[in-house]
């Protein structure tokens, strides 16, 4: 694929918003797989090619989080576990599923989320002083983080959404532990999916890097944000961000 000047500052510009959207929220797909997408490639090519990205964007996240003391580590494996296997089954699920489905799910997503925020926002953004539960108190969780990993191995778009319902809503973490351990799981499932989509020859290297370079930057300036905003800032950055998530699923064709 030959890549122009323009291109380029296009997958690095939307790829360095949506790190910042990814790390902070969700839905930073909604722009870099149109992105993809503008550049010729079909819906099943840039959904592969976007994990390029989206990985090494959570790879930088993750070590910002743990370096910053808000990785909450001595639970990060139970929680792993499940969110992998929902990965790996729903990678294998968007390698050979119709594109056409990729939309009502995102949609559903998106929908599902706003009305979340707005009906019951104490799910995702616990009161101040909240204890924290483990994986193992709470069982119900497994099948979160289950759907959760499901999700992101198949559409990836909007996936830190689920993972914040999950985390926050089931085992109640504030929104900055919940951030780490998200870009976490979704740097799991992520390469999981990625060697699946590599081994079947859907991802194009060339300008999944390039939008890799942006992602990388804007999850380095969203992590240093992250851990110094207040938590009413952050709660409304992430209701924003489903609003307009939502929006972007009811117009994109």
């Amino acid at each position: 694929m030959d890549i122009s000047l323009t291109s380029i500052i296009l997958l690095v510009g939307t790829g360095l918003v949506a790190g910042v959207i990814n790390t902070l929220a969700g839905g930073g797909s909604n722009l870099t797989l149109p992105a993809l997408m503008v550049m010729g490639m079909p819906a099943d090519i840039a959904n592969a090619t976007n994990r390029v990205g989206v990985f090494l964007q959570t790879l930088v996240a993750s070590r910002g989080f743990t370096k910053r003391g808000k990785m909450p580590t001595d639970d990060l494996m139970p929680i792993m576990v499940p969110t992998l296997v929902g990965g790996a089954l729903g990678a294998v699920f968007a390698s050979f599923a119709p594109a056409f489905l990729l939309k009502p799910l995102l949609l559903g997503a998106m929908v599902g989320m706003t009305v979340i925020m707005l009906v019951r926002p104490d799910v995702v953004s616990p009161p101040s002083g909240t204890v924290p539960f483990k994986m193992k108190e709470r069982p119900a969780a497994t099948f979160w983080m289950l759907v959760a990993g499901f999700y992101g191995g198949f559409v990836q778009a909007g996936v830190g959404f689920i993972l914040i319902a999950a985390l926050a809503g089931s085992l109640r973490y504030d929104l900055v532990r919940t951030n780490a351990l998200k870009v976490a799981c979704t740097m799991a499932f992520t390469g999981l999916a990625l060697v699946l989509f590599i081994a079947r020859g859907q991802v194009l290297w060339l300008p999944g890097l390039i939008l890799a370079v942006g992602t990388m930057v804007g999850a380095q300036i969203a992590v240093h944000f992250a851990v110094k905003a207040k938590p009413s800032t952050l709660k409304w950055f992430l209701f924003v961000m489903t609003v307009c998530g939502s929006a972007a699923a009811l117009l994109t064709d």
